[in-house]
């Protein structure tokens, strides 16, 4: 083998090793960046949803829910989609338990 060929087998098999040991970091930011959020809980007992003023605060008690859950996720995308989720997902009970 040429000393020319040695060099490109030598640098192939460091950055092969540089990959390999690059999987499970990226495996590990992939699991945290994908695990089941923590469940959140908005008490409405004491709200008067028939009014504007019941459905504000239960509006922002939604969005303070949204922050906790969402809060953590670094991209911004990501943060804003979980909160819209958590957005959707309460106001669809709220109509089933007022419905």
């Amino acid at each position: 083998m040429s000393n020319f060929s040695a060099q490109i087998v030598g640098r192939v098999a460091g950055i092969a090793t540089l990959a390999l040991a690059a999987l499970p970091v990226a495996a590990l930011t992939t699991t945290a960046a994908h695990a089941a959020p923590t469940p959140a809980h908005v008490r409405i007992g004491d709200l008067d949803l028939g009014t504007r003023a019941g459905l504000t605060a239960f509006d922002q008690r939604v969005e303070k829910a949204g922050q906790a859950m969402c809060g953590g996720q670094r991209e911004l995308a990501v943060r804003n989609a979980c909160r819209d989720a958590v957005r959707t997902e309460a106001r669809e009970k709220l109509s089933q338990i007022a419905g």
